[in-house]
């Protein structure tokens, strides 16, 4: 045996020679998995196997050398990741000779071959001279199933790593595998095939002279006729084949020619199955093949389809298929366009669809509804008025149609955008009857279900603001709601304020795409908004329910939002005219541009007596903080002292963290110099004066946290002084815990203030700057702590790896995997469920690293499968599901034990655990057998 014989080893030892002729002379059936754990930890090598079957793999009788070969080629699926290059040369070129051998012995070495193909120490060029070798010398479909399993395996593994390789073959590795799958039956084989065909066309592996060819191999199997035997152990369905084989078909124009013919014969057939796949493949085409390859065929198409009178929505779909591709077609003469002949008959089916009792009928025909409206010149006003009806009662569904509800309302805002006027004269006014309606339910405190109506008209509201002249419209509409509110002439609650400002923002949403509507709604909403907050804030004699709605921190928030939204994308000159207004509002109480401004007190937000006035310090911080960078904000002195003196009032948290983060977002905006260096200064005065003992300490502290957050977001110098201050805490009793979390917003992006729509100054690798400067300090504070804050520190240490971009954090894994899983035993819920976070991601990128620990993760994961919060349970048990993505043989030996833990959480009282329970115990049942 040359090739063997070059195989350099040191002579086996004796133990070793027993279990290879033990195994060779078919006096012991499982040794493979011994020696390849003896190689594994370095009793062995591969070499000595080798020198220890040598005789075997010399002896002239066939099934001696085919269990030689096939106990070696088992200790390499096993070992393949110990080889080095030039034992995988050697391997290859012995394994290469040995395809020459009896039919016997082509299993065991196709294995070998199977496990060689993934080894990372694979030389250039080996890929290639493998499959030549296959190609040549085994007529692949005289082999058992099994066999050309293997054989479709080697293949798709050297595709996945070595496609340059193999795009040097040509053309050839086309026709090569073409012959391996000429006549292949077994539908556990067609699957793999059929991905590898795709991967051929998809990743541009050259077909030449081939693509007849490729396409008679693929859809000979057309359309597929399969039915699963009983208590099929593969779980291989009839639809898994025809996905599969119609992803392939469907995948590049090239088979248009040959495809098209035969899918026209089988929509004709009298095979009800064959005219459903054949028209669901057309519709898959039609993502893919051009006017060039569709014109010659569309007049025996459109026939076809036109004498079908079932299957509608499969029907309606491949029609929305062409008219998409039909809108990438263009035409100078507008009598040339193909669709104005057949226009009608073409609504007449979307709008049956429309009324028709299927959900998925109804949304495959608004879909077709919108591309139809999308065609210019296309749709009459008749049209119109009919679709805007149907958009309009879909629109109020009830809510086991939901989805149906939301294309309802993303069509009306798609085509209320192309037809302003047909929106303007047959929804709008509909609209606003039904809001007035719904004043009218709500005033008599009606029932839920007009409630839920009442809700749907807001959401339709804002739907339609997708034009200047709607908007002028449906704005208005919306905010007279609010005063019918604020006027107590509704029963309203917290939930009806907050739908109206849920409304408002996603019409703020759609008005940034067009300056005029930006404008328009910034000066009628921020105004109206902010008045009846300052109304709601006056204090009374009685105070009214209507108005402690107002000022909530739910509706605030949500009031928040909207102005955000309605700023972040003014052009500087409008945000610069607007600051005029509204900083003086605060600060002076000015409340001249406030529409109905008549209040029974002065507006004085910053005063100690006005605390439900401070609470409107929240829609100062929405406006200022998005505001961009160029614009001069009046009075900034004044303003950043007095949210710095607010910021530490424990009176009113909500107003004390709102003036917090009002003022760090001005300061991540504010130009280095001076008078930011003052600013800061005051800050870190007022931060170390509050968090001495005092009532203070909490407001201290989160100030600390935002004006933290602010600079490490740019990258100021100070942020390292800060950062090591809140490390400080962390040893804190009272402040620790807050500490810990207050990790969590460092590293987070916010939705309020600091955002990058917002204009803050968020630089692109903060992250990762923050992990490389301060983890190190951490993971020392750890090990110094004492033990009872230790868990501070593993809590602060989970929240920055969480969010840490997982490509930063893989070459760290190694040093810091310890403490993950030491934090995974800390007895809070949020470093649980922080950690697992951490963890499930690095269980599919770095299977290597964690196999090394799989013991601690497997009893880990098991004992938090059963913690008391559902969270925890639920990422406890999806852990569990990704260990399945490491080794095999390193996972089976937990198998019993982890199969029968996962019985358990199958009686969970809460579906969505149960539900992760099934997922993951399906997968460890499958583990180690064949093709899992």
């Amino acid at each position: 045996m040359a090739a063997a014989a070059a195989l350099e080893a040191a002579a086996p030892t004796g133990a070793l020679w027993g279990l290879v002729h033990d195994f060779v002379m078919g006096q012991q059936e499982g040794p493979a998995d011994q020696v390849a754990a003896d190689v594994k930890s370095g009793n062995y090598t591969v070499l000595q196997v080798v020198e220890a079957l040598g005789s075997s793999l010399e002896n002239p009788e066939p099934r001696t050398r085919a269990r030689g070969i096939q106990l070696l080629s088992q200790v390499l699926l096993h070992c393949h990741t110990l080889l080095l290059e030039k034992e995988v040369v050697h391997l290859i070129l012995f394994y290469e000779n040995r395809l020459k051998d009896h039919h016997l012995v082509i299993p065991s070495v196709l294995q070998g071959l199977k496990a060689l193909s993934l080894c990372v120490a694979l030389p250039s060029g080996l890929a290639v001279s493998v499959l030549k070798a296959i190609f040549q010398e085994v007529h692949v479909q005289s082999l058992p199933q099994v066999d050309r399993h293997t054989v479709y395996n080697i293949i798709t593994n050297f595709m996945r790593t070595r496609e340059e390789e193999l795009k040097s073959l040509g053309a050839d590795f086309t026709f090569g595998f073409i012959q391996v799958m000429d006549g292949e039956k077994d539908p556990r084989n067609l699957l793999v095939a059929f991905r590898i065909v795709h991967d051929l066309i998809s990743r541009d592996y050259s077909l030449g002279p081939f693509v007849e060819e490729l396409f008679e191999v693929t859809s000979c199997y057309f359309p597929i006729d399969f039915t699963p035997p009983p208590n099929d152990p593969h779980g291989i369905q009839r639809e898994d084949l025809i996905l599969s084989l119609r992803t392939v078909l469907a995948s590049t124009p090239r088979f248009a020619e040959f495809l098209l013919p035969l899918l026209i014969e089988k929509v004709d057939s009298e095979v009800l199955s064959a005219k459903l796949d054949s028209l669901q493949t057309l519709n898959a085409c039609c993502a893919v093949y051009g006017q060039k390859e569709l014109k010659d065929f569309l007049p025996s198409l459109w026939a076809s389809i036109r004498r079908e009178s079932s299957q509608r929505r499969t029907i309606l779909e491949m029609l929305l298929g062409f008219l998409k591709l039909q809108q990438k077609w263009s035409y100078e003469d507008k009598d040339q366009r193909p669709l104005n002949g057949f226009k009608d008959q073409l609504c007449s089916l979307v709008f049956m669809a429309l009324t028709d009792p299927s959900t998925q009928l109804q949304l495959v025909g608004i879909r077709t509804l919108t591309v139809l409206g999308a065609q210019p010149d296309l749709l009459s006003s008749e049209d119109l008025e009919l679709a805007v009806g149907h958009l309009y009662r879909l629109s109020f569904l009830e809510e086991d149609s939901q989805s149906c509800r939301v294309a309802a309302l993303e069509a009306s805002g798609t085509l209320a955008a192309l037809y302003p006027v047909a929106f303007s004269s047959h929804l709008v006014p509909k609209l606003a009857e039904e809001l007035r309606v719904g004043e009218s339910n709500l005033t008599k405190g009606d029932e839920p279900t007009q409630c839920s109506r009442h809700l749907c008209c807001l959401q339709a509201l804002s739907a339609v603001s997708t034009h200047p002249s709607i908007v002028k419209e449906t704005l208005p509409l919306l905010l007279q709601h609010l005063w019918q509110v604020n006027r107590g002439n509704m029963v309203a609650q917290s939930s009806d304020v907050i739908a109206v400002c849920q409304s408002l923002k996603q019409m703020a949403e759609k008005c940034q795409q067009d300056p005029e509507s930006c404008w328009y709604f910034h000066q009628t909403a921020i105004p109206c908004l902010l008045a009846l907050a300052v109304q709601a804030s006056m204090p009374e004699k009685e105070p009214s329910v209507l108005k402690k709605v107002l000022l909530e921190d739910e509706v605030l928030a949500a009031m928040v939002s909207v102005i955000g939204t309605a700023t972040t994308h003014l052009s500087p000159e409008l945000a610069a005219q607007s600051v005029t207004h509204i900083v003086p509002l605060f600060l002076d109480g000015n409340v001249s541009f406030l529409p109905e401004n008549s209040f029974p007190s002065r507006f004085q937000p910053f005063q100690d007596d006005a605390s439900g006035q401070r609470r409107l310090i929240a829609l100062l911080m929405a406006f200022v903080c998005s505001l961009p960078r160029n614009v001069e904000i009046p009075q900034l002195n004044q303003l950043m002292r007095e949210l710095l003196e607010l910021s530490c009032c424990h009176s009113c948290p909500f107003s004390s963290t709102a003036a917090a983060k009002c003022f760090a977002g001005l300061l991540n905006k504010h130009p280095a110099g001076q008078q930011l260096d003052e600013f800061l200064q005051l800050a870190v005065d007022k931060v170390e004066a509050g968090l001495g003992s005092g009532p203070c300490r909490s407001q201290a502290f989160t100030l600390l946290l935002w004006v933290t957050k602010a600079l490490v977001l740019r990258y100021h110098p100070l942020s390292s002084c800060l950062t090591a201050r809140l490390m400080d805490l962390l040893n804190d009793p009272e402040l620790g815990p807050a500490a810990a979390d207050g990790f969590s917003l460092l590293m987070s992006d916010c939705t309020d203030v600091l955002t990058r729509a917002g204009h803050a100054e968020v630089r692109i690798m903060f992250r990762q700057r923050f992990f490389t400067d301060n983890v190190p300090a951490l993971v020392q504070g750890f090990h110094a702590a004492p033990q009872d804050v230790k868990p501070n520190y593993l809590k602060g240490l989970s929240h920055v790896l969480n969010r840490l971009p997982k490509p930063v954090l893989l070459p760290e894994l190694p040093t810091l995997l310890s403490l993950l899983l030491e934090a995974l035993s800390c007895p809070d819920c949020v470093v649980q469920l922080s950690t697992l976070s951490c963890l499930q991601p690095l269980l599919l990128e770095a299977p290597q690293v964690m196999s090394l620990h799989v013991d601690n993760l497997v009893t880990k994961f098991l004992n938090l499968s059963s913690s008391p919060s559902m969270a925890v349970r639920i990422a406890a048990l999806q852990c569990m599901h990704a260990l399945t993505r490491l080794p095999t043989p390193v996972l089976l030996p937990y198998k019993p034990q982890v199969i029968r833990a996962l019985a358990k959480p199958l009686d969970d009282k809460k579906r969505l655990v149960r539900k992760e329970a099934v997922s993951a115990r399906g997968e460890w049942f499958l583990l180690g057998s064949p093709g899992s």
